[in-house]
């Protein structure tokens, strides 16, 4: 029989294939349960169905009308292919009536070619489709004749674990090759499987989100576990470039706190025992700590991002020696990113896609989208204050113009040494130079809101800190957008918690870590 010219049904063009395979040794892990996975994937409006083992596709074939891609799976001892290795895989799969029949078209040790499978497929007059893990796989596999390119294997043929989400760049890739392209692997939410679709996809391929009630009966179990986690009790502190915090928190109530100041140079094993004797009768009575600073914090490292504030050493160990000092473990997170938490868990963000500014000396933030933290590659997330823009020819950052500090800096070229406190109250007192320099700082805002709009484009945003907190400064921001379109005007809203929603937001991650409405369980393809 002719083999066919990528002919793919029109009805898998721009199409939600569902891939019905139970967890092995599972409830459903049986004829009778893969068929009514089936048959429920083509009542709700699937388009074509991904079944292994040739009696499930045969059984399957009976009850449904939509085409079946089909494969088979084999642990094999010498080799780590595992989807159809065999040509006398693809003989049964196409005798049960699969229209495609998927194999692995990975770069490694097997025990047929690809270019034989494939071959094998097409003398039946079916369609083949390379599962792959990356473009250069792909085009070898078109070469070798395959009439569909899947993502199937990005990320499973490494040493290294998986990635938690899909591969949409490598869907694009395999996109400009001129085949058509199933995105599969990891596409767990709606708003992903859209996003293949969107890079080029003709089809995504969703499984266990659909079909393995075990693992969707654990995302919500974990999203229970860690709601219930909110009733614990944390320690937090929150590191200052002037003070530094020590609070016992339960929820969003604060327990108890205690305050010393903050030395230049926090690296001081002197200064760690004294912050972690702020809890010694404390002991016993918290399940963990977090401490929330000024400056970069990722995987228990603190970092300067403004080194006048306070001089940390790159990459600062402080969570692995506060651990060893309190006994318990212990994390961090910027202070800013940890406002924008609590804010979102107990304040004015309550579970609406938020990005926290706090304007004060500095200007920091933190952005919540989708029930997580975004902390970043880097943990710069949120970091407004970090842009810079041009000023003559010396790039500024955006905080030495629109924060206290800028305030400050600006009556000092006046000749006025005042704070932005003393700013504030000389404005309300008819002083029009002060009004100035509020209305240029909140000029200088709403440009950098109105650009936080248009990338990110949240719910809200939460204004906090020394000089976000006062009422005029928010009144004078408000005034400063009528200069802007009204799709980049973002709707903006005081901080609830005040100054404690650091406190409270770090503690929070410390007992209950992030939420995430569609956690990402890594199957083995």
């Amino acid at each position: 029989m002719a083999k066919p010219s990528h002919a793919l049904p029109e009805t898998l063009r721009r199409a939600l294939v569902v891939s019905c395979q139970p967890v092995p040794g599972g409830p459903f892990d049986n004829i009778e349960g893969v068929v009514a996975f089936a048959r429920a994937a083509e009542t709700a409006g699937a388009k074509g169905l991904r079944i292994e083992g040739e009696r499930n596709v045969a059984a399957v074939v009976k009850v449904s009308a939509l085409p079946v891609v089909g494969l088979v799976k084999r642990d094999l001892e010498k080799s780590p292919v595992r989807i159809t290795p065999f040509p006398e895989d693809v003989e049964a799969l196409a005798d049960a009536g699969a229209a495609i029949i998927a194999v692995d078209a990975t770069v490694r040790s097997r025990p047929a070619p690809v270019a034989a499978l494939i071959a094998a497929i097409h003398r039946r007059g079916l369609l083949a489709m390379a599962d792959i893990s990356t473009v250069e796989e792909a085009s070898a596999a078109i070469a070798a004749g395959a009439d569909i390119v899947a993502t199937t294997m990005s990320g499973y043929t490494g040493d290294n674990l998986p990635p938690v989400s899909p591969d949409i760049d490598l869907v694009r890739d395999c996109v400009r090759l001129g085949h058509p392209v199933f995105a599969e692997g990891r596409y767990n939410s709606p708003a992903l499987a859209r996003a293949a679709i969107d890079a080029g996809a003709a089809a995504v391929v969703v499984g266990s989100a659909i079909t393995r009630p075990e693992h969707i009966t654990g995302w919500f179990r974990d999203a229970v576990d860690a709601a219930s986690a909110a009733g614990r009790t944390a320690l937090a502190f929150d590191i200052g470039g002037t003070k530094t915090l020590a609070a016992l928190v339960r929820g969003p109530e604060i327990l108890d706190r205690r305050m010393i100041a903050t030395p230049r140079n926090p690296a001081d094993p002197q200064w760690l025992d004294e912050i972690a004797g702020l809890a010694g009768d404390w002991a016993g009575g918290f399940d963990a700590a977090m401490a929330v600073v000024t400056g970069l914090a990722m995987d228990g490292c603190w970092s300067a991002l403004n080194p006048d504030i306070l001089a940390v050493p790159d990459n600062y160990p402080l969570a692995r020696l506060l651990s060893e000092r309190l006994g318990v473990a212990t994390d961090m997170v910027n202070d800013a990113q940890a406002a924008a938490w609590g804010e979102y868990r107990y304040g004015a963000g309550r579970g609406r896609d938020i990005v926290f500014i706090t304007v004060s000396s500095g200007v920091g933030g933190g952005v919540v989208a989708n029930g997580t933290l975004m902390r970043g590659s880097r943990g710069l997330a949120g970091s407004l204050g970090q842009i810079r823009r041009l000023a003559g020819d010396d790039a500024v950052r955006f905080e030495a113009s629109a924060s206290g500090f800028g305030m400050a800096t600006a009556a000092r070229a006046l000749g006025r040494e005042m704070d932005a406190r003393e700013i504030f109250q000389v404005a309300r007192h008819g002083g029009e130079w002060a009004e100035r320099i509020i209305a240029d700082a909140a000029d200088e805002m709403a440009s950098g809101l109105a650009t936080i709009q248009a990338l990110i484009d949240p719910d809200l945003i939460v204004i906090g800190g020394g000089v976000g907190l006062v009422d005029d400064f928010r009144d004078r921001l408000r005034r400063a957008f009528d200069a802007y379109p009204p799709v980049l005007v973002p709707e903006i809203v005081k901080a609830e918690l005040g100054p404690d929603a650091g406190i409270i937001g770090g503690a929070d991650l410390a007992t209950g870590d992030r939420i995430v409405d569609q956690p990402v369980i890594l199957i083995r393809p």
